[in-house]
This record gives structure tokens, sequence and C-alpha cells, in this order.
């Protein structure tokens, strides 16, 4: 290494070193500024924090190699710190998980009764039971992976702080894969930054304890025994992550190779066996899942931002909401079967095609919490897409919790600038995409001539 080769990575490391410290004491902060300033503060604070992840990002390979990860990670650890022994105000799931964790403890299964059936009377408390959503109209939705999850857990302790820690344990496991995935990949590990530093993972998982965090690190777990030429565990990995949020399911068509049934028996095992515990109340075992899609708007339409806004132009659409789910439906099985056969097995390939896929995922379905889009922050660190950042640092004006927020946008705009914006930046990853496949084939060419 040169002098000035030398003299640009210490420049590099002081820089990121003060970006650092500005992100965490934003971090320490947030909720104050946030709850002082509206829903506007917060998501300027939002934006500002992940074009800082975003600047460390690509800039990953000026730091110096060793110093660059010894910065990364105490930096992650700190800006999680500073909103894990606080109480959640963005969202209020993580008191069911510690109820759902507690009612298995009883020996009763989680998808029986509502919160409120006088069967439970006898576990109510004064601490999580009045923070319980839809106590009174919705059984649990969580799937049986993450009811594990659950249970396990409340056995260490039935508190926020112990879920939360727990949560953020699992965030450590993805962060470590990502670490090892990009060691695999030839790229500099203080890339994981793009991660690490992303406030989307640090509010949603460390603030407000989302089940993400458990779904995160299997995918990460099972992207990294992939790459090490390991399907089976892989799939096994990515199925129990699925079985937290299924949104993970997503990845297996990345990993499977054709007509290798194996993997698809591993799925099917799987899911029988986490399944098979709580099947004592038959269909019940769905939960609040098919109400959740009514309540939602997801079967009318009304949540569907693109059939919204649709209708909002064009007036009512009949069976709308109908003929766009078919036609979403339709898109994802081609994209994954396309992926699945593809002949271009290589790392980037696959991280590429799992990007592609959540992307069109969440775009189609257009979620209105923030928290839907933590599955894309790890693949921020592996690949060079703009959309990705885009929807992810962009998601948190879909908040709306101060109430008469003068700063308040509506909903409507906030989804039109967050996918509207998306989609802009998906045409151009497609565009800059074909391009270098275009000049990396010429330069083929002319090398052999």
């Amino acid at each position: 290494m040169t002098a000035a080769t030398t003299a640009t990575a210490r420049r590099a490391d002081r820089h990121l070193v003060l970006l650092g410290v500005l992100l965490v004491a934003l971090t320490a902060f947030g909720p104050t500024l946030h709850l002082r300033f509206g829903d506007g503060a917060h998501g300027a604070l939002m934006l500002l924090s992940g074009l800082g992840a975003a600047w460390a990002y690509w800039r990953s390979d000026r730091f110096s190699a060793r110093f660059g990860l010894l910065v990364v990670l105490p930096g992650a650890a700190a800006m999680r710190l500073a909103l894990l022994f606080g109480e959640p105000y963005l969202s209020d799931d993580v008191w069911r998980y510690i109820w759902d964790g507690r009612v298995q403890a009883a020996g009763i299964n989680p998808y029986r009764y509502l919160p409120v059936a006088p069967e439970l009377a006898f576990l109510r408390d004064a601490e999580v039971f009045p923070n319980i959503n839809r106590a009174r109209d919705a059984p649990t939705i969580y799937p049986p992976g993450a009811q594990v999850f659950f249970y396990l857990v409340t056995r260490l302790g039935e508190s926020l702080t112990v879920m939360k820690l727990a949560l953020v344990g699992f965030e450590a496991v993805g962060i470590l894969c990502l670490v090892a995935i990009l060691r695999i990949l030839g790229r500099p590990p203080a890339a994981v930054v793009a991660y690490g530093w992303h406030p989307l993972p640090i509010w949603e998982i460390a603030g407000s304890g989302h089940v993400d965090a458990v779904m995160v690190g299997l995918l990460m777990l099972g992207l990294w025994a992939y790459l090490r030429g390991r399907t089976l565990s892989a799939g096994l990995a990515v199925t129990i992550g699925a079985l937290c949020k299924p949104v993970a399911l997503l990845a297996l068509p990345a990993f499977w190779r054709p007509w290798n049934w194996r993997l698809v028996l591993v799925f099917a095992a799987t899911v029988a066996l986490f399944y098979l515990p709580y099947l004592s109340v038959g269909w019940r075992v769905l939960g609040f899942l098919p109400e959740y899609l009514r309540q939602e708007g997801i079967l009318d339409g009304s949540g569907l931002w693109l059939v919204a806004a649709l209708q909002r132009v064009a007036g009512p659409i009949a069976n709308g909401a109908q003929i766009y789910l078919a036609g979403s439906a339709l898109l994802l099985f081609g994209l994954a079967i396309r992926i699945g056969f593809r002949r271009d097995r290589s790392p980037q390939t696959t991280l590429a095609s799992l990007h592609w896929l959540l992307l069109t995922y969440l775009v189609l379905l257009s979620p209105i919490y923030p928290w839907y889009f933590v599955v894309l922050t790890p693949l921020l660190a592996l690949t060079r897409l703009t959309a990705p950042w885009v929807l992810a640092t962009g998601s948190f004006v879909l908040y709306d919790v101060i109430p008469d927020d003068a700063t308040a946008v509506p909903l409507a705009a906030c989804q039109a600038m967050l996918y509207g914006g998306t989609l802009a930046a998906m045409a151009f990853d497609a565009w800059s995409g074909r391009t270098r496949g275009t000049d990396a084939k010429r330069d083929s060419r002319e090398a052999r001539t």
C-alpha cells in the first residue's frame, strides 16, 4: 500500500468515525425529536440517517480493512442500545409476542382464544395485557415459527427487555452472516454498514421489537449456507424464517435448482413439523390472517396502492382487486419460475434475483407499515441496486403516530412518493443493469477479436 493510499484510508476512517458518532446521537435523540416536532421531523431524521448509511456503504472499499469493521460493528451496537431499553411507541406488536409466549407456557394453544376470553383471565396482568393490540377482536396472527420463538424467549423472562434483547440477538446472527457473505463475494466486510447503520432495522427491531429480526437472521443464515453449497440447510433455515414472517419464502426460488425435489421435501416437512403442535384448533391455526387481509383492504383493493390510485382516477372498477391480485400472483409466479430455471447460478445473480423478487412483491402489496421493508435491508450490503435504498429509507414517511400533527402528509400522497419513487428507481436499475450487460458483452467480443 502506497503512502497516498494509506493517507486516503486514514482520512476515510476518520470520516467513518465522525459519521458513526453523529448517527448514534441522532438515534439516541430521535424519539424526543419525533414526539416534539412531529412525523415530518422524524421522516427527515430517518432520511438523513439513511443517507449516512448509504454514504458509508458506497465508500466502504476505502476504509482500512480491519479498522472499518471495528468501527461499523460497535457503531451498530451503540445505535441499537440507544433504543433498546425505551418503550416502543411506533408499534405495540411486541406485547402480543410476550402474551402469546405466556399463553403457551400455560399449556394453551395461542390460536384458540382471544386475549379477553374468560379462559385466559388468570394470565392477565397490569403490564403486558393492557398493551396488547386488538385484544377484543383478534386472535394471534403470528405463524408457528414465531410462536415457538415467543415461547422460548418468554421462558427466560416475560418482559419487554428480554424480548427485544432476543430479537437483537437474532439480528446479530444476521450481521455475522452478512460479513461472511461479503467475504465470499470478495467485498470489503465494512460494507455491512449498509445494514448495521441503516435506521429501518434499528428503529423497527431494537426500537419497536418486531419479529422480522428472526426472519432476517434465518434468511441471512440460509443465504450463507446456500453460497457454501449447502442448499438443503439453506432451505431449512429460510423455511423456518418464513414460519416467522412468510416473506422469506421468496428466497426459495433463488435456491432451487431445476428438478431437485429434495428442497421441496425439506420445505414441506418443516412446515408440517411446525404446524403439527397447533392443529388442535383446525383452520383457526391461521389466526387473524383472513380477517387481517379484509381489514387492511387487501381483498377489496382499498389497501393496494396501485388499485386505489387507479380507482381515484378512473372510478370504481368491477372486480378490480380480484383482477389485480390474480395478475400479481401470476407475475410473481412467472418471476419465480424464471429465477428457478436461470442458467447463471453465480452468487451475484442469486442475490440480484432475490432482490428483484422482494422488490416486486413489496411494491405489488404496497404495505403501509415500515417494518414490512426490513427484509430488504440486509440485502442493501450485497448489491448495487438503487430501488431497495429508496423503498427502505423512504418507508418512514408512512408513519402517522403524532395526534393532530401539523407536519403530517396524507397517506395517499406518502404512498405516491414512496412507491412512485421506487418504481422509477426500479426502472433505472433495470436500464443500468442492461447497459452494463451490453457493455460486458461488447468488451468480451472485442477481447476475442
